[in-house]
This record gives structure tokens, C-alpha cells and sequence, in this order.
């Protein structure tokens, strides 16, 4: 089926596309465009509208108009009917000499004896070319010759109609000819008459700029080169007026936004600031809330103290439930987020972890709350993870409760707690200080209710209001990964309203809510201000602590996570300088180390864990030791790249690292410390951890041979047949022999013999007989590592 489009019937037909448009609709109904494809129907019902919109009754006017057409001709001007004649006169005997070459071509394609036939044939054809000649044009296509100037005498003869309707001079006409002028023509002339010089120029584009200035918009920052762009002018313009102001620049040199505006008003330019826009902007509202939106909201409050204290208790028995039998020995493992209904008012409850390897998540509790509990144990009192829950608390700015659990022990003294309170800077209401202190006992539920209606009087004073009904922003308080349904989040909507169905942002992560679940596990269809809730749906599991937004753009919000894992990674990697002992210590003081990664490699199992146990326990309040990897074997390529990601320093206990990994861990800095006694590297981490770490003695590596093959000389004992890998062997120097990646002995090379002759020293290339002095247990393709001890003074 051909495509006929309106536009091209239109063109056909002579007539506008808006004509055959209203033809279609008229016959049709229906409505088309230009550019849309008509039916056959269509096309048929078009056809017909036309042929009968322009028929006529006769063809006496048509016959009549035709036969005139030859008495104008005669009426017009000599010239131009000369040139008609001898234009005729050409055609024909072009024809003619076209019919010549078919006559000579067809004599070439037919037999000689039918020559006279041929003859007879063309001198028949002429008489009937001058027939189709005074009837029509008649072309002939086979012919390959082209007469050029019957087409110039053709445009002449138009060019005469159009200037004077044919009545002026051949002479005249042709000189009001179009002239194509050529580089061959112009040579010699002067260009100055033409061309206006370069001063002339810049003077016409400043007055030009005078006139009309121009509006250009500079961000806080633009290169030389990109003002140079919107302000119209070139590079060396802009950087000669700010040359003249003082400010040396070349066109790659990034300005500010005063420098830039003083330059563009040189130029007599409109300056506008730029105002760039951020996706974060675009599609997260921060606005303030009206005083009128706002509507109360129930409380967040943090349950916080030391370990076994009871707040999970406490929180078992504010909800009527048994959580604590669910943990795994009875200890909090994540935090829990739990809305509890008091007297018709609702409080949101998280239960943080007390333990001291949760910190992290404690300072997380404290940072989305409005009250904390704090929970001491009666008969124990404050703790140190007592201590660290209280600075969370203030750091976030949240009122302080204090609850003094365990109250039906024998050996309870709340007295002594407030006591230990006061240390602390909080002072009991009842002493004369700000802090409510309620002793309560999670066992027999006494005091329980007291600690409700503190909650509730304390949540009262602040008047804590949200807005319900703008797009939702809170906090992720824990998220994992699900097998089964995925990135799974805890989250506390803070403000606003979270809905099925909501994009949102959390951190560097992204996704479309597909469900909600409260503390309970029942589905939920929407989450107010203060509603803990567990949403499926994300693409990535977020941090805990990330702010979570609900936008209303998903492709410039998966857009914003790019930005955000980019900066991310730039962080990471760009601003990272390699730990090393030698730098751990000014690192701690910086402030950038608060975690000290260690790759630890043993030849056997039982070392790498007692490696690990003696370097965790070297954690102290400003830095946690923190072995990221144990393994047993040689240090490959694999550790190093893994030290080198996480900022590591590998710790070497009777291993080697292989050729390959000893090169990639000199490349990216990595430290790497090798020891043959675990008190020496307890030793050296420690007094590096205090900032006494000074080595004056360090290891130098002069060679590494391999063993090619040993054989035994009486009186001599075993000889190591070698051949010297890199660097050189040297007789009496220190040696160490790795097999397979393990040190095996460490020892000092007795002997040296080059052929038939005692050497001092064997170069890389050269093949050797090593003797060792005390170990003799020597095997093919065993490695010595040739090394001294050099002291150094700093």
C-alpha cells in the first residue's frame, strides 16, 4: 500500500492541504493533518470532491483560449521572435544530427547489406519528425548530446519577459544579465574598498554594544573562556580588560562573580547572577510550615542506658508483650520502633541497644527523638555505656528522663544513683534540678504509670507539631536485606504524610513504596508525623541515620543517587591517605582514623586467631582495632588490593608476600608488617596507637634466589644449587627461605662459590651454590630471601 500523505494530495491537486483537509472532514467526518496518511477511501472520496468541484459543462472555452495562443505569438516583439526561430532552427538540426547518430549506430548494429533500407528509412523519418515538430516537443532521450545554449537562449528569453514584457532591445536585455563574478576576475583589485579593517570592526561591535547592550546571567564561578562566549566577544578581549583591572588570567582561569561583572560592564553588558538549581532542589521541598498546617504530633522517645539494665523490659511492659524473649540472649540486636497508646495519646517508643558494640546505633536513636529514658540499674548504678547514652542525649538536645529500674531488688539505692546523676550535670527535680527521676520496677510494673504521664507532661511542654499533609521526610532508623522481599527499611516519618505508592530518596538509595508494615506486621496504606514504619521497595539498602524525602519526579530522583554515589566515591577515594603505623598516630590526632583496619596472614589457623585476639583487644577510647580479614598462606595480590580499598595495613606473621603483591603494595602505599613473634607485633601497633612508634633498625632487601636443585659434599654438607632471581646474593648476609609462601627458616648465608671460586657477592642473571649455616633441610624451589638490618637515625 503507497503512503499518500494530505500535504502531498494537496500538492498534487493544486490546491492547499487546508482545502482537502475541510474536503475530508465535510465527506468523511473526520479530522486530519498535513502530515497524516489518507485511506483509499479517503483518497477516492478526495478525488471525487475535486473532479466534481472542478468540472466544467463544455471544452469550447479551453479550444477557444488555445487557438489564440498562436495569435499572441505573432504579436510579440522581433527580437525575441528571431531568437524563437533561430532556437527552432537549432532544435532541428540537433534533431537532425541525433537522428544521424541513431542512423550511424544502427548501421553499426545491423549487417551492410541492409544500407539502402536505412537510407530510405531516414529520409522517411525526417518529414515525420517535422510533423511531431509542428504538433508537440519531442525529446530525444537516446541521444548523449546536450545543446547548452538553446537553455541559455531560453533564460535570456525569460529574463527579457520579466523585465520588460519583451518589448525592449536584444542589446538591452543583455545587459541586465546576472554576472557571476570569479576570484579570476577580482585579482589585482584593492580588498580596502570591500574589507573594513580590524580597528574599524571592533569599533562597530562597541558601538553596536552601546546601543544595544546585552544581558548576560554569571554564576558565583565562570572560566575566562565561557564569559568570553555569552559576553560575544573573544577570549583576548575579556582577559585584556581584566588585565587593565589587575587580575592576571588566561582563558582556562576560573573567576568569581564580582571579577566577572566588573569585566561584562566594560563590555556595557546587563549582569544577572545566575541562580543554579539543584535537583535536590527541584525536587525536594524544604519549605517552612504555616503555623496554620500544624498539628500536634505524638512524642519519639528513646529508651537508652547500659546493657542488662532492663529498658527492653520496661518497654515489654509499657506494651503488654514479651520482646526480650525473642532476642538472642536475651540482648537487643537492632533497634525496634513501637507506638504505644497512653491514655488516648499515642508515644512512639525506639529501643536502642545498650551494648557497647551498638554504639553507632545508639547515637542514631538519640539524633530523631524528643525525649530520651534514661534506665539505671537500682542496685548497679551509672556504667560507662550510662555515661556515653547521656552525652548522646545532649549532643541530640532532647529532654532527659531518668527511670531507676530494678527497684524491688534487695540491694536497690536510688539515692546513690542521684547521686551519680549530679556528677553528670543531671540534677533530680527533687534535688532542685530539671531532671524528672522515676523510680520503676519492670518486674512488678510499679512506677510504670508515673513514667507514661511524665512522658506525656514533658511532650506537652515542648508542643511538638508536624504538617500531615505535604510529601514525607524522616529518618531510616535500620534497614537490611531481605532474601525473600529485599532492601528492607525501618523508617520514622518525621513530617509529613508517606503513602503507598510514594518515590522516595533515602541517602543513596531509591524506590517506589510498595508496602508498609507497623510495629505489628499489619499493612498499612499511609504514615502520619512519628509512625515507625518497615517499607519494601527501595533499589539499595540505606544507612541507617539517612534522611529519607518522598519526591514526585523518579527519573531526577534516581538522577540526584547518581550525583550522591559519585560524591560518595570521590569522597572515598580522592581524600583518602593510606595508613601506615608510622602515620597512625598524627592521623588519630587529626581525627581521621577512629578505626585502625588490620589484614592479618599466619602460616596456620591457630595463629591468625590469636593474632586477631591479641590485636583487638588493643582498642582503647580513640581508636578500635578492627581485623577485617584473617587468613592462612602467603600475602597475594587479592589481600593488598583488599587493604588498599578498605585503608589496611597487613599484618604478616611467619608468611612472605608473593613478588606480585609486595610490588602492587609498594604502588598503592600499603602497609604491610611482618613478624615472626606475636609480642613484637602487639608491641609495635601499640606504641604506634600511643604515637611512640620509632624504629631505628629497618629491613633491606639486597636479592631474591631460587633454589634450582641441592646435592651433599662431604665435610661440607648440603649445597643449594641457585640461580640469583633479582638484586645480588652476598656471602655472610642475612637470609630468609620461603616455601610455598611460609618461612620456614631464617638463617645467614655461610658460603658462596661461583663455579670453582669462593665470591663475595653474585649478581641477578647468575647461577650460584648457597650453604647455610645451621639449616640444611633444603628443597627445590625453595626461595632465599637475601636481606640486612640497617640502622637509621630520623
Amino acid at each position: 500500500m503507497i503512503k499518500y500523505k494530505v500535504s502531498e494530495v494537496a500538492k498534487d491537486l493544486n490546491v492547499p492541504s487546508k482545502a482537502v483537509i475541510e474536503a475530508i472532514k465535510e465527506c468523511c467526518g473526520v479530522t486530519k493533518k498535513s502530515g497524516n496518511v489518507l485511506t483509499d477511501q479517503e483518497l477516492n472520496v478526495v478525488f471525487e470532491y475535486f473532479t466534481q468541484k472542478n468540472q466544467v459543462e463544455n471544452f469550447d472555452k479551453y479550444y477557444a483560449s488555445r487557438d489564440s495562443e498562436p495569435e499572441k505569438a505573432e504579436k510579440a516583439d522581433k527580437p525575441a521572435k528571431a531568437k524563437d526561430e533561430k532556437s527552432k532552427g537549432d532544435q532541428k538540426q540537433g534533431q537532425k544530427k541525433n537522428n544521424q547518430q541513431n542512423n550511424s549506430q544502427k548501421k553499426q548494429d545491423k549487417p551492410q547489406d541492409k544500407k539502402p533500407a536505412q537510407k530510405a528509412q531516414a529520409k522517411k523519418e525526417e518529414p515525420v519528425i517535422e510533423q511531431e515538430q509542428s504538433r508537440g516537443r519531442v525529446i530525444n532521450t537516446r541521444a548523449a548530446q546536450v545543446d547548452i545554449e538553446r537553455y541559455n537562449e531560453k533564460y535570456d528569453r525569460m529574463a527579457s519577459e520579466k523585465l520588460g514584457g519583451g518589448k525592449k532591445s536584444e542589446s538591452k536585455t543583455t545587459t541586465q544579465k546576472q554576472k557571476f563574478t570569479q576570484r579570476s576576475q577580482q585579482r589585482g583589485k584593492s580588498r580596502s574598498a570591500k574589507r573594513e579593517t580590524e580597528k574599524e570592526r571592533l569599533e562597530r561591535i562597541a558601538a553596536e554594544r552601546k546601543a544595544k547592550p546585552i544581558t548576560v546571567s554569571i554564576p558565583d564561578e565562570i572560566t575566562v573562556g565561557e564569559l568570553a562566549l555569552r559576553l560575544k566577544a573573544t577570549a583576548a578581549e575579556v582577559i585584556k580588560k581584566l588585565f587593565m583591572m589587575g587580575t592576571m588570567v588566561t582563558v582556562n582561569d576560573v573567576i568569581d562573580f564580582d571579577t566577572a561583572s566588573l569585566a561584562a560592564m566594560e563590555f556595557h553588558a546587563k549582569v544577572e547572577k545566575e541562580v543554579v538549581v539543584t535537583i535536590e532542589e527541584r525536587i525536594i521541598d524544604d519549605s517552612e510550615d504555616d503555623d496554620d498546617n500544624l498539628v500536634t504530633r505524638a512524642p519519639v522517645v528513646v529508651v537508652m542506658g547500659h546493657v542488662d539494665h532492663g529498658k527492653t523490659s520496661i518497654l515489654d511492659a509499657i506494651r503488654h508483650a514479651n520482646v526480650t524473649s525473642t532476642e538472642a540472649g536475651g540482648i537487643t540486636q537492632h533497634i525496634g520502633a513501637y507506638r504505644v497508646n497512653v491514655n488516648g495519646n499515642d508515644i512512639t517508643f525506639l529501643d536502642t541497644p545498650g551494648h557497647e558494640a551498638f554504639t553507632t546505633m545508639r547515637a542514631r536513636g538519640a539524633q530523631v527523638t524528643d525525649i530520651a529514658i534514661l534506665v539505671v540499674a537500682a542496685d548497679d548504678g551509672i556504667m560507662p555505656q550510662t555515661v556515653e547514652a547521656i552525652n548522646h542525649a545532649k549532643a541530640a538536645g532532647v529532654s532527659v528522663i531518668v527511670a531507676i529500674n530494678k527497684m524491688d531488688k534487695i540491694n536497690a539505692d536510688p539515692e546513690r544513683v542521684k547521686q551519680q546523676l549530679t556528677e553528670y550535670g543531671l540534677v533530680p527535680e527533687e534535688w532542685g534540678g530539671d531532671v524528672p527521676v522515676i523510680p520503676v520496677s519492670a518486674h512488678t510494673k510499679e512506677g510504670l504509670d508515673d513514667l507514661l504521664e511524665m512522658v506525656t507532661l514533658v511532650a506537652e511542654i515542648k508542643e511538638l507539631k508536624a504538617n500531615p499533609d505535604r510529601p514525607a521526610k524522616g529518618t531510616v532508623i535500620e534497614a537490611r536485606l531481605d532474601k525473600g522481599r529485599g532492601p528492607i527499611a525501618s523508617v520514622l516519618v518525621q513530617n509529613g504524610t508517606l503513602r503507598v505508592g510514594d518515590i522516595i530518596v533515602a541517602g543513596t538509595a531509591v524506590g517506589r513504596v510498595r508496602a508498609m508494615t507497623n510495629e505489628k506486621g499489619e499493612k498499612v496504606k499511609e504514615a502520619g508525623p512519628s509512625f515507625p514504619v518497615e517499607i519494601t521497595g527501595l533499589d539499595d539498602v540505606p544507612s541507617g541515620g539517612d534522611i529519607f524525602n518522598a519526591v514526585s519526579d523518579e527519573r531526577l530522583a534516581r538522577e540526584l543517587v547518581e550525583q550522591r554515589k559519585e560524591k560518595q566515591k570521590e569522597e572515598q577515594w580522592g581524600n583518602q591517605t593510606k595508613v601506615t603505623l608510622d602515620n597512625l598516630f598524627d592521623q588519630m590526632q587529626l581525627g581521621e582514623v577512629k578505626e585502625l583496619k588490620v589484614i592479618v596472614k599466619a602460616d596456620v589457623q591457630g595463629s591468625v586467631e590469636a593474632v586477631r585476639q591479641s590485636l583487638e583487644k588493643l582498642s582503647n577510647d580513640e581508636v578500635r582495632v578492627n581485623v577485617i580479614h584473617g587468613g592462612v598462606g602467603a600475602i597475594r595480590e587479592s589481600d593488598v588490593m583488599l587493604a588498599s580499598a578498605s585503608n589496611a595495613i597487613i599484618v604478616g606473621f611467619n608468611v612472605r608476600p608473593d613478588p606480585v603483591a609486595a610490588e602492587n603494595a609498594e604502588r598503592d602505599g600499603v602497609d604491610m608488617r611482618l613478624y615472626r613473634i606475636i609480642y613484637d607485633c602487639i608491641e609495635e601497633i601499640q606504641s604506634a596507637m600511643k604515637g611512640m612508634l620509632a624504629p631505628k633498625v629497618r629491613e633491606v632487601e639486597l636479592g631474591r634466589v631460587e633454589c634450582r636443585t641441592t646435592y651433599k659434599i662431604t665435610n661440607v654438607g648440603i649445597v643449594a644449587g641457585s640461580y640469583v632471581l633479582s638484586g645480588k646474593a652476598v656471602r655472610g648476609a642475612d637470609v630468609r627461605v620461603v616455601r610455598d609462601g611460609i618461612v620456614i627458616a631464617d638463617d645467614k648465608i655461610a658460603s658462596l662459590q661461583r663455579f670453582k671460586d669462593s665470591v663475595k657477592e653474585v649478581a641477578a642473571g647468575f647461577e650460584c651454590g648457597i650453604t647455610l649455616e645451621r639449616f640444611s633441610d633444603l628443597k627445590d624451589g625453595d626461595i632465599f630471601e637475601v636481606y640486612e638490618m640497617q640502622e637509621y637515625t630520623e
